[in-house]
């Protein structure tokens, strides 16, 4: 991926987010990654996942993997 790619990104913020400034992160899916970034630091790093794998991270997030 290279740094033009994400600068044409379409960014998407999480859906939970309530817009008061909390943890939030977004999404842009690339042609076969899914770039994710802090949404109050979007010049900060971003975490470059395959497609399979940000499946794999939603899914175990969903069904509660890393939960406390």
């Amino acid at each position: 991926m290279f740094v033009s790619d994400l600068d044409a990104a379409t960014w998407r913020k999480s859906s939970h987010s309530n817009g008061a400034g909390g943890e939030c992160v977004e999404v842009a899916f690339l042609a076969t990654n899914a770039a994710v970034r802090d949404s109050k630091n979007t010049a900060g790093p971003v975490l470059n996942l395959p497609a399979d794998e940000w499946n794999h991270l939603l899914h175990t997030i969903k069904t509660g993997t890393y939960d406390l």
